[in-house]
């Protein structure tokens, strides 16, 4: 929104300052009793295409400094020619109409040097143009500077006087040096091109070899023949923006096109969209895509449709890759999402090569692609753990409970058939005990009731009141009588409770310390054991990372600190409301 309103800005002040300058002259013109002639407002109409062309180019592509360099370039025109209307006239005291006349100095220096030499991203072709272009920056203000100085009307002493038309001269010679020098290296430039790269310099070149020769019939005809020197002027002024104009509407620069479309005259802006534009409309996609899987295609489908690219690819770390278009033939451009998650690749453009632009674009694309990427796999790892916890009670139930059950049917119907003895009745009864305590269990496993009716610390309490070693459970006044969500207690109760496992079947711990407190708006829970420990960087967390995944999809995170001979202690946590 700041970028459209400075572009706005400069654009609205160049417009103004050409539309001033044309009507000063009418005025001047009418009084005499002379209609103002037709190249006037023509020369009106080419001059405001600089800006209208730097507006639309800073506006859209906002990143790169061309449309910038053309604004800027437009509005010294313009208050230059306001200036010079103003001295016409003689409405203005010299202090103030010298500066603003002496800024069209600036105008045909950037004209003529920078708009060509930054053609077309606003970048030096090279390292070895810089010279150039510090030569070509100090020439122009000396130009600017000398005919504020020594200009036509003696206002200041004969000393300054003199080294201001000594500076404007050699301002003004070292200009068109550099203006040469420069329409030389841009020849190159355009013979050297790619193929579609060279219509648009094509376009540049002829413009800027028009921009030159007006300024010569300027100079040459400006005593002899007004209408051949105001002609000179049309085309000094209008040549590069009509240059750049038609590069615009027929070859597409800077990825910007113009179109005419149905009965009535439409002009359609067919362009690129900037990088805010691209990551906000990602950003929209990637929220109504629930899946993973398809949150990755639709990343795939964003990079293909910025880049205008024939397919693009999103691969992850392991191997998994999604692709949109058909891909043919090695990536052209390959970017690695951050966190070694993974890479985004993108095949040639239908029209024209990758720029240094298309890579920056794909550089800020890499970041939502790396969040659809750590969903991805966090999703997937959220799915093979339930799969895992699934197979695990199935197996508990079919190789525990179950041959429980099958036994006790079995003594049942021997003892229905053979008279049951008191012992095998006592036996019996002993065994449906069992088998109901090993349910409880295995119910405690996947749910546990006293999280469900008492919450949080009762079931903490719970469990750790059947552990076979001293543990003490801590809690803040009133997290007792607290109740959350059922997800973020079911998480925070089995992070307790494979903690605590891992500390009997492992850490061969003889003290465990359980610690739960919730403030900051988050609820937290610690498991302290003195056990062995371990070097958590040489050993698999097994079931502390199927729980770490189940902390990240809740916005939390699980800390384990351990070391050799020193315990192991277990902090998690998730946030909550209040």
């Amino acid at each position: 929104m700041g970028s459209r309103l400075v572009a706005g800005v400069l654009a609205t002040g160049a417009a103004a300052g050409i539309v001033a300058n044309v009507v000063i002259t009418s005025r001047i013109v009418a009084s005499r009793g002379v209609p103002l002639p037709v190249t006037e407002w023509v020369y009106m109409v080419v001059a405001l295409l600089m800006p209208a062309l730097g507006w639309l180019l800073a506006t859209r592509r906002p990143e790169l400094r061309y449309g910038w360099l053309l604004l800027v370039c437009a509005l010294f025109l313009g208050v230059g020619l306001t200036g010079t209307g103003l001295s016409v006239t003689g409405a203005a005291p010299r202090w103030l109409t010298a500066p603003l006349s002496s800024v069209l100095a600036a105008f045909y220096g950037l004209n003529w040097i920078f708009v060509p030499l930054l053609f077309p991203e606003g970048r030096l072709p090279s390292r070895r143009w810089r010279a150039f272009a510090w030569i070509s920056g100090i020439a122009i203000a000396l130009h600017a500077g000398g005919l504020m100085l020594g200009g036509p009307q003696r206002v200041l002493e004969s000393t300054l006087t003199l080294v201001g038309v000594l500076s404007a001269a050699a301002g003004q010679l070292t200009t068109w040096i550099m203006a040469a020098i420069g329409f030389c290296g841009l020849v190159l430039r355009w013979r050297r091109s790619a193929r579609v790269e060279r219509r648009q310099y094509a376009w540049m070149v002829g413009g800027v070899a028009t921009s030159l020769l007006g300024g010569v019939a300027q100079m040459v005809f400006m005593t002899r023949a007004s209408m051949l020197a105001l002609l000179g002027t049309v085309a000094m002024t209008g040549a590069l923006p009509v240059a750049i104009g038609v590069t615009v509407v027929r070859h597409r620069l800077l990825d910007i096109g113009i179109g005419i479309r149905g009965s009535r005259l439409h002009l359609i802006f067919d362009v690129r969209p900037t990088v805010d534009e691209v990551l906000s409309d990602l950003g929209t996609a990637l929220a109504d895509a629930p899946e993973p899987a398809e949150q990755l295609g639709r990343v795939a489908v964003a990079v293909r449709t910025a880049l205008e690219a024939t397919w693009a690819a999103v691969t992850l770390a392991d191997g998994t890759r999604v692709v949109a278009g058909r891909q043919e033939g090695p990536a052209t451009l390959t970017v690695p999402v951050h966190g070694g998650l993974g890479r985004i690749e993108c095949g040639p453009r239908g029209v024209g090569g990758l720029t240094r632009v298309d890579r920056r674009l794909l550089e800020a694309l890499a970041v939502p692609a790396g969040l659809a990427i750590q969903s991805a796999g966090l999703a997937t790892r959220l799915v093979n753990a339930q799969e895992a916890e699934r197979r695990r009670i199935e197996r508990n139930i079919h190789d525990g409970v179950q041959q429980q059950l099958v036994a006790l049917i079995a003594g049942l119907e021997l003892a229905r058939s053979t008279g049951a003895s008191p012992d095998m009745l006592a036996h019996l009864r002993e065994q449906a005990r069992q088998t109901l305590a090993d349910l409880r269990e295995l119910a405690a496993g996947i749910h546990p009731s006293a999280l469900s009716q008492g919450g949080l610390v009762e079931a903490v309490e719970e469990r750790c009141s059947r552990l076979p070693v001293r543990t003490t459970v801590t809690s803040d006044p009133g997290l007792r009588a607290r109740r959350f969500a059922d997800e973020v207690e079911g998480a925070m109760y089995f992070t307790v409770n494979e903690a605590v496992a891992n500390a009997l079947k492992h850490a061969g711990a003889a003290t465990i310390e359980v610690g739960l407190s919730h403030a900051g708006g988050r609820l937290r829970a610690m498991v302290a054991d003195d056990g062995k420990g371990f070097d958590p960087g040489a050993t698999a967390r097994r079931g502390l990372a199927t729980l770490s995944d189940r902390l990240d999809a809740l916005g939390g995170g699980l800390d384990l600190d351990s070391s050799p001979g020193k315990g192991t202690r277990v902090k998690a946590w998730v946030p909550v409301d209040g």
